[in-house]
């Protein structure tokens, strides 16, 4: 037996590795279970499904997510999706609608690991990001395993209308309802008390060059050279996972010695801290389905600099935040996440983030203006009510 799993194995790795994932994506979609045709008029409460502990971009808009519908009391438990480990499904609701918060391609390797009936008789929503304007083809194949599809901006809602046409919600994440206080203490970060602080936040793992730090680094570079009274705080996660980008970005810092690259995973508490003593938030992205640094920081009353294009258009607007100018160029990607015929994003003015950071660093009077506008703006648009008016055009009732 062993000798001919051995030879059927062998077999398999001389398949070419597109056909062994087509062959693998077709087994699991065979595999996964599908709702109804139909779904339920009316369900209680709803469950969500995703990377809940995980420290990521999408698992904290999970988390986000999950912190809304328990505001609107509406929460009916989590599944948490961890990565590399089998998740622990709780018994499901009776009646409960399910929000799946994992992209498209990952739906069926999730499913096929649920009981057969773990679907029967619920409403099924995926909540899915984006962030190009064009969605791959394998997104379409597993369309059918959701009823609906809600996403955070119109931004990335227009990109998946044409796969899903009808069953496309806009639902922005209510980070101003459920965000909590913050306090500044740039002694406990080691950062100087009358400096002006930019800080960039970066996970690795979310595309290096969709992030973009490079583009952000070098224009703090040139905007201030080594001036001690201008400091770049620079806070990566993922970089043990991805050395060579690290290694790019400690190269372009070179010796600047007003730079302050931290690579450590830091809790929320310690996260709002740095948020709380930051005067500037830069965020050079190529492209983003949501962005919650620079949400966060626009609630927080931090003045933004960010490319004005994409998802960060959902709460931020030329008059609430330093929209950089920006010209729309193919993706050139070193990893391939964005491997899309045609795919665009965003290359930034550098001139134009350049121009933005001297102003706002030598006039406190328009940094704290345009602050201001900044938190008013994104705390009208990051409410309770878009999720609240999702849950009941789906017939999702609160759990009193």
């Amino acid at each position: 037996m062993a000798d001919r799993l051995g030879f059927l194995h062998r077999m398999w790795r001389l398949v070419p590795p597109t056909l062994r994932r087509a062959a693998l994506g077709f087994a699991v979609r065979a595999a996964a279970p599908r709702p109804d045709r139909v779904p339920p008029a009316a369900s209680l409460g709803v469950q969500i499904a995703g990377e809940m502990g995980r420290i990521s971009g999408l698992g904290e808009a999970a988390r986000l997510l999950h912190s809304g519908i328990a505001a609107l009391q509406a929460d009916a438990g989590t599944i948490d999706l961890a990565i590399g480990k089998r998740p622990v499904l709780i018994p499901k609701m009776p009646r409960s609608a399910l929000i799946l918060h994992v992209n498209a391609p990952s739906i069926p390797l999730f499913l096929a690991r649920a009981p057969r009936d773990f679907l029967r008789e619920r409403r099924v929503i995926g909540f899915w990001n984006w962030e190009i304007e064009t969605v791959p083809d394998s997104w379409r194949k597993n369309a059918d395993f959701v009823h609906e599809v809600w996403t955070p901006t119109l931004f990335t809602a227009t990109a998946l209308e044409p796969i899903m046409p009808g069953r496309v919600r806009v639902v922005p994440y209510p980070l101003a309802a459920i965000l909590p206080p913050a306090t500044a203490d740039r002694k406990a970060l080691g950062l100087p008390a009358h400096a002006v602080i930019i800080t960039v936040i970066a996970n690795l793992g979310a595309s290096f060059d969709r992030k973009n730090p490079l583009g952000a680094i070098a224009s703090f570079r040139a905007a201030f050279g080594d001036r001690p009274d201008r400091v770049l705080v620079l806070k990566l996660a993922g970089a043990s996972l991805f050395p060579r980008d690290f290694e790019q970005i400690r190269a372009a810092i070179g010796t600047s010695a007003n730079i302050r690259l931290i690579d450590a995973t830091w809790d929320s508490a310690r996260m709002r801290i740095l948020f709380a003593s930051t005067d500037i938030l830069l965020s050079l992205h190529r492209a983003e389905g949501f962005g919650i640094v620079p949400a966060e920081a626009m609630l927080r009353g931090i003045a933004v600099i960010a490319t004005g294009w994409s998802g960060t258009l959902q709460f931020m607007d030329a008059q609430s935040a330093a929209l950089v100018p920006y010209r729309l160029v193919p993706v050139i990607e070193q990893r391939g996440d964005y491997a899309v015929p045609g795919a665009r994003w965003a290359e930034p003015n550098y001139d134009a983030a350049v121009d933005w950071l001297r102003r706002l660093a030598d006039d406190p009077v328009e940094r704290a203006s345009l602050a201001a506008r900044g938190q008013a703006y994104a705390s009208a648009a990051l409410t309770l009510d878009p999720l609240a008016n999702a849950l009941q055009s789906c017939g999702i009732a609160r759990l009193d």
